[in-house]
């Protein structure tokens, strides 16, 4: 009959629809690419689990992409379970392109401070090992040069009683992390926000950095 016919077909497109909201969104609908700026640079900072650091970064005026990975390890081509581990060497990180004629290197680690807990040699608020220790690592001479004079300036405020226990290492190959981990507070807003609320990151944030901090 008429009327059965139109009922089942509506039930059919409601299931269908419930259906396709659990498809993750496509990352990039999401987040359009921009075409890199021949003034291009790369910052890798590492602060705990990269899915915050990402997040934090994306926010920044002049960020053109970020990138969650791994460094600073002696395995070729990690996996997360490898580094989640803690036996490989490597470090949650984040590598950051950003347009020079908007931002520069020292803005983003003056930004960069205050998304983490720079007295904590754990790790990163709720997330404890080595490979969520926080670390700048540069790619030159110049980088080098303005992270330490950012740490010295940091240390001589005496603004922390405890030391400082960032490290400022040279950048060694990066592997770029698994699919679903890239963009990962985009596409699962609900559950990178549950995460990150009980993981005490921006309450810890605002504690030690007051109004500066960077927080979601």
């Amino acid at each position: 009959m008429p009327h059965n016919s139109s009922y089942f077909y509506a039930i059919l497109c409601l299931s269908l629809l419930f259906t396709a909201c659990q498809i993750p969104d496509d990352p990039i609908a999401m987040k359009p690419s921009i075409a890199p700026p021949e003034n291009l640079d790369t910052a890798i900072f590492a602060g705990g689990c990269f899915w915050c650091t990402e997040s934090d970064f994306d926010k920044m005026p002049g960020v053109i992409s970020t990138t969650s990975g791994y460094i600073g390890g002696t395995v070729v081509n990690p996996t997360y379970k490898q580094v989640v581990a803690g036996n490989t060497g490597h470090v949650e990180a984040v590598k950051i392109e950003f347009d020079t004629t908007v931002t520069d290197f020292e803005t983003l680690l003056n930004a960069f401070w205050r998304t983490i807990d720079p007295v904590f040699a754990e790790g990163q608020f709720c997330d404890i090992g080595p490979q969520y220790r926080s670390a700048i690592f540069y790619l030159t001479p110049e980088q080098q040069a303005v992270a330490e004079a950012s740490k010295k300036i940091l240390i001589d405020s005496g603004r922390f009683d405890l030391p400082i226990v960032t490290e400022i290492l040279p950048a060694t190959p990066f592997y770029t992390a698994e699919d679903y981990h890239q963009d990962y507070y985009l596409k699962n807003p609900l559950r990178y926000s549950y995460y990150r609320n009980n993981c005490g990151r921006d309450t810890r944030l605002k504690q030690l950095w007051g109004d500066e901090a960077l927080t979601h």
